[in-house]
């Protein structure tokens, strides 16, 4: 019977699901997720977690938690840095130690995967995990090698114009339909934050949904090829320590440059310390280039009503600066 692998639908999720399952399933393995976000597992989590921890960390215990009984092992890799020369947030890197003081967990996979020397490093984090499913190194090699390719995939098909699930669920082969493309009228609006809070649909109120209702168009930092959010956030002074909060400064800096796009929306966590300064660079460079921003900051108060009257506001804006109503 096939170990099973339990990986919560939360933080990095977003990005590596696809090399991941990949990796795991070629070993033998039977990946296991837990459900979808919801108010549950966000009760559970806020029980649990520490005070101090952002809104994003807090709803990852809840998937922790939900995995609890339904895996033999859980995948928690300490990521301490995933760039040259770059660091991830210090609350993934201390993650799988908040978790294991919780008791009833299946066995943490915390590997540490730190390319901040050397991106070879990945190697030898993979063959690592590899063993824990396989004592022979060649088919960890190949099954690390088909998990890149599937990675590979994942980002050309976001680069695409598909959302994450859209993009896995294609990659899975279990696609219904294919999305429509987008009204001719609708008004492009960039919507910049960590994909955790972008895409978690409950998290943010399914605030994509939200503003496609409204008559907007989505595009986001995962749209765009790493060329060119690189070579859009140096325009920074400095480069930024945080990888995360790089790929995003560099995508909003992109979008503002693009006469195509409106709007920008930047959704941050309450809590988050490179957001809020992030932010705050993405808000300046909006006004001195005359384009629309909306700041939105979540946390486990957030309010729908709320929410919604702020975007319905902005996009009013939007129709008002396009018929000149209006002036930035």
């Amino acid at each position: 019977m096939p170990l099973k692998v339990g990986i919560p639908r939360a933080l990095l999720y977003y990005y590596y699901y696809p090399m991941w399952r990949v990796f795991f399933q070629e070993l033998g393995a039977e990946v296991v997720l837990s459900q979808p976000s919801n108010k549950g597992l966000l009760a559970n989590g806020l029980k649990n977690a520490v005070d101090e921890v952002c809104l994003p960390v807090k709803l990852a215990y809840g998937h922790v938690l939900d995995l609890a009984g339904k895996s033999d092992l859980l995948f928690l890799p300490r990521m301490v840095s995933i760039g040259r020369r770059e660091y991830i947030c210090p609350k993934f890197l201390g993650f799988p130690d908040m978790i294991r003081r919780i008791k009833g967990l299946p066995k943490l996979i915390d590997t540490n995967i730190n390319l901040y020397k050397s991106s070879m490093e990945i190697y030898r984090a993979a063959h690592e995990v590899g063993k824990l499913f396989s004592g022979s190194s060649y088919k960890i090699w190949m099954a690390f090698l088909r998990s890149v390719k599937a990675h590979n995939q994942y980002c050309k098909l976001l680069q695409m114009g598909l959302m994450p699930t859209e993009a896995m669920a294609i990659l899975e082969d279990r696609v219904e339909n294919l999305p429509l493309p987008e009204p001719e009228d609708s008004f492009k609006v960039a919507l910049i934050g960590h994909p955790y809070n972008i895409y978690d649909t409950y998290i943010n109120m399914n605030i994509i949904k939200r503003l496609k209702e409204m008559g907007a168009s989505i595009v986001t930092a995962e749209f765009l090829p790493d060329h060119a959010v690189n070579c859009a956030s140096r325009c920074l002074p400095k480069k930024l320590f945080w990888t995360l909060g790089q790929r995003m400064a560099g995508a909003a800096f992109n979008y503002m440059k693009r006469p195509d796009v409106a709007g920008l929306v930047h959704i941050a966590a309450f809590g988050c310390g490179p957001d809020s300064m992030t932010g705050e660079l993405i808000e300046r460079s909006a006004r001195s280039n005359g384009v629309p921003f909306l700041n939105i900051t979540l946390d486990e108060h957030t309010g729908e009503a709320g929410l919604l009257t702020r975007l319905e506001a902005f996009m009013d804006m939007l129709r008002w600066r396009k018929a000149g109503a209006i002036s930035m």
